[in-house]
Order: structure tokens, then C-alpha cells, then sequence
């Protein structure tokens, strides 16, 4: 006899295993489906993990400039990359193993197996251990996605590398091209850089980190060129001849030629497909792009089917799909009758972090995307060399750039690029949600000396009031 729950989630990324254990605090009984590791591909393989390599690279980042600081380091400084890799897969382990006493905590049934539709409200789950039957009055469908394969030169782990097969490297590149520059692609850019790599970017578009604000793009550019990275915009590769030595790479600039480069290793991060691929949901639900339709709380066309996360429209991010995942629990608890108080996803609130060197945050609209909706726009910016606690870091580089509604001051949007902006972000993040104005945020008191003063400077000088520039 099948197994029978309230809310069924099917995926234990970000986004499934906090659904999961909303669910259960509002009195569901849940269980949740998993076909590999708990936590997902954020966990395992993608968010976490990243970062640890990233620090790994900004800790021997540091250390070359440690004479920029008064320091002395004796003897060579160089990086280890079995040790940074082990180190990476054991900050994974941990966070995994922390995922598991969640939900013998909260009580949450696993099943772990590759789980399949076979009509509303039943799941088919298949392991090693056979077959199990599975029913539910609801279902979240949080199976994410994974890394898309460019059809000339699918990522095979040797030569060319996805995301995963670039967190666990059997040797260190010796001439890296990265295709492609979003946030996946220019973390990796930065930290094989770091490492020691010689690394080029390839983008199809006029500009790197596209989704950015222009500014942020232009002035990331110009640092990660002076580090040493290769940047190529406006091109793209035609083709990939792999060979067990390396990679020919042709490559079409900007001036419409094509040429041969050779490369040790490609890393491809052109994008991300939808898990939505033998799950049973055909006929189900309704698709774009691959991607499964919903509405702001996450309900899909079919009665107690619901997604979340990457296999739902973007932007494809973690912290999104978590939120998701709540507002979907609450919906479905106020379904049942079991309270529940859910509130619809607003992307525009919906902020982005990339970790690269500068690190990228933003929230809201960018300046040209303020004004193509209509906006007549007030646009502030300060930059990191005007404050005291980025001159003491020794990271004087970047700006805080605030984009505000010039009738009636409201915030926009707010971008940033430099140290440690990916914690400044969650301020402006607060005060877009509280539907704050410029005058809320020119009488909050920022204390002093943090880098969060540039985040008060920027909305001072959208209104002729900056102090310190």
C-alpha cells in the first residue's frame, strides 16, 4: 500500500528541503524524494562549494600582496589544489550531513530514488532497492536543473569541463578558456586565475556579466583585465576540436573572423536546462522553454501539483528558490486548513550575488531597465575610494550605485561591485521590500567606519547630498 503524505516534494535542493521542512512546521506530514545527495546540486555542487574555492583563492590572493598590508611571508606561496578541492568537498560533506538532521528533526520522511509522476497526487520512487509507491494530497516539484552542453563539444570531465567537473579538477589548467559570463562562468574565470591559470572569456554579447547593470559590467572588465584575465566580448566559439593534449578552440571576434586558438582545458557555462525530463509530467504541466509554468505562489496548471526553483522561470538562484519554497508550504497548509500565511514572490525584491573578484551584488531594476519602463530616474553613486573602512582593507576598488524614481522616490534598484558587497546587498534588499523611499533611507543612522556608509552616501548623492566625494 503507498505511502501516503500531505506534501511530497520531489528534489532536496535549497528550495526543496526548506519547502519540506515548512511544511512540516505547519503541521504537514511530508516526506521528501531524493536521487542523490541531500541538498542538491547547490549543496553538493554548486553554491557552497564554489564559495570555499573562492575563499581558498582570495586567502592566497591576500598572501602574494601581503607586502601591501607590512607583512613579511617567508619562503614560496603557492596553491595546493588537491588540498583546496578536499577542502571544498569537506565544507560540501558537512552542510550535507547538517541537511540530513533537518529532516529527522522535523520528521520529514526520505526517499531516496529517482521519483516519476504516474498521475496527480502519485509518485513512483526507483532505487537500488526496487520499486516504491508514494501519494500525496500535494506535490512540489523542485527538481532544479543542470548545466546545458554546447552541441559541437559536450563537457566529458577531461577536456572539457561543466560547473561540477570544475569543482573537482584532476589537474590544474594551464591555458583556460571560459565560455560564457554569467555568474558561473566569471566565478570560475576569477578563481582558476588566482590559482594561476592563464584564463580567457568568451562572451556572445556586447559586455561580461550581462544581466548587470552597464557600469558594474564596464568597470568588472577593466579589474579582471588587469588581473590578467583575457576578456573577449561580442565573440563566440564556433567549434571545438578535443584531443587528448588540449582543446582547438575557433573563435569569431567581434570584426565577424574566426581563428584557431588552443586551449588545456574549456570550462562551458552558456546556461542551464531544466530537470523536467522523465519526471512524468507530461500532459501535466505547462512548459516554456522547458521550464515549468507557475503562478506567484508557486501553483501549476494541474490541482495540488506544484514547482519551485530552477525548473520554474528565473532568475535561477537558491536563495529564490528557498523563498519559493516557503510561499508554496504556506499556500498549500492554507489549502488544507492548516493555517499558513503566504505571500507572492516578487522578483523585482529577488537580489543577485556573484563572488568573483570584486564580488557583484544587485537588486531591483538597472539604470537602462528603470528608464525603458517608463521611469524618470535619480541615479547616485559612491565610490569605494571615498570610504574609510575599503582604504583600511586595502579595497579602495568599486562603487555602490542606487537608482531611485525621481517623482515619487522610490527605490529602484541598487548595484554594487567590490568587497564584500554580497553582504551590503541584503540592505537594500529589506528596504525594497519595506517599499522604503529616499527619505527613509537619508535619515537611517549607518554605522561608522563599515563599508555600508557608501550604501548611505550613494542615496545621498542621487540627491545632490553626498558628504564625502
Amino acid at each position: 500500500m503507498a505511502d501516503t503524505y500531505d506534501l511530497l516534494v520531489l528534489g532536496s535542493g535549497p528550495g526543496g528541503y526548506v519547502a519540506a521542512i515548512r511544511g512540516a512546521q505547519l503541521g504537514l506530514k511530508t516526506g521528501i524524494v531524493e536521487r542523490e545527495l541531500l541538498g542538491g546540486i547547490c549543496l553538493n555542487w554548486g553554491c557552497i562549494p564554489t564559495k570555499a574555492l573562492l575563499r581558498s583563492a582570495e586567502v592566497l590572493h591576500m598572501m602574494q600582496h601581503a607586502q601591501d598590508y607590512g607583512l613579511k611571508v617567508a619562503g614560496e606561496i603557492e596553491a595546493d589544489l588537491d588540498a583546496v578541492v578536499k577542502r571544498s568537498r569537506g565544507v560540501a560533506k558537512q552542510l550535507n550531513q547538517g541537511v540530513t538532521h533537518l529532516m529527522k528533526k522535523n520528521g520529514i520522511a526520505v526517499h531516496m530514488g529517482s521519483g516519476r509522476l504516474t498521475a496527480p497526487g502519485r509518485l513512483t520512487v526507483t532505487s537500488e532497492k526496487g520499486e516504491e509507491e508514494l501519494q500525496a494530497r500535494h506535490i512540489i516539484l523542485a527538481t532544479g536543473a543542470r548545466a546545458r552542453d554546447l552541441p559541437f563539444a559536450p563537457a566529458d570531465g577531461k577536456r572539457v569541463w561543466n560547473y561540477r567537473h570544475a569543482m573537482t579538477p584532476p589537474t590544474m589548467p594551464d591555458r583556460l578558456l571560459v565560455i560564457g559570463s554569467g555568474a558561473i562562468g566569471i566565478e570560475f574565470a576569477s578563481f582558476y586565475n588566482d590559482m594561476g591559470a592563464d584564463v580567457t572569456v568568451v562572451e556572445m554579447l556586447d559586455r561580461i556579466v550581462p544581466v548587470e547593470d552597464a557600469e558594474v559590467s564596464s568597470f568588472l572588465e577593466q579589474s579582471l583585465t588587469k588581473q590578467g584575465i583575457r576578456i573577449l566580448t561580442s565573440a563566440g566559439v564556433e567549434a571545438l576540436k578535443v584531443s587528448d593534449d588540449g582543446v582547438t578552440a575557433a573563435i569569431k571576434s567581434k570584426d565577424g573572423k574566426t581563428a584557431d586558438e588552443t586551449f588545456s582545458h574549456v570550462i562551458v557555462a552558456v546556461g542551464i536546462v531544466a530537470n523536467t525530463h522523465d519526471i512524468g509530467i507530461d500532459q501535466l504541466v505547462e512548459l516554456e522553454r522547458g521550464f515549468i509554468q507557475i503562478d506567484p505562489y508557486g501553483r501549476t496548471q494541474t490541482e495540488g501539483l506544484w514547482a519551485i526553483g530552477d525548473c520554474t522561470p528565473g532568475p535561477w538562484l537558491a536563495h529564490k528558490a528557498s523563498h519559493e519554497g516557503v510561499t508554496a508550504a504556506e499556500a498549500i497548509a492554507q489549502d488544507l486548513g492548516k493555517g499558513g500565511n503566504p505571500h507572492p514572490m516578487n522578483r523585482r525584491n529577488i537580489p543577485a550575488c556573484t563572488y568573483c573578484h570584486p564580488q557583484i551584488a544587485s537588486v531591483g531594476l538597472t539604470e537602462a531597465a528603470a528608464k525603458e519602463a517608463g521611469h524618470q530616474v535619480k541615479i547616485g553613486k559612491f565610490p569605494f575610494i571615498g570610504n574609510g573602512k575599503a582604504i583600511a582593507l586595502g579595497e579602495a576598488q568599486g562603487f555602490v550605485k542606487t537608482v531611485f524614481d525621481a517623482a515619487t522616490g522610490e527605490l529602484l534598484g541598487a548595484h554594487m561591485i567590490g568587497a564584500e558587497v554580497t553582504e551590503l546587498i541584503q540592505g537594500y534588499t529589506i528596504g525594497k521590500t519595506l517599499e522604503t523611499t529616499e527619505a527613509e533611507l537619508m535619515e537611517t543612522v549607518f554605522p561608522h567606519p563599515t563599508l555600508s556608509e557608501m550604501m548611505h552616501e550613494s542615496v545621498l548623492s542621487a540627491y545632490g547630498r553626498a558628504l564625502h566625494i
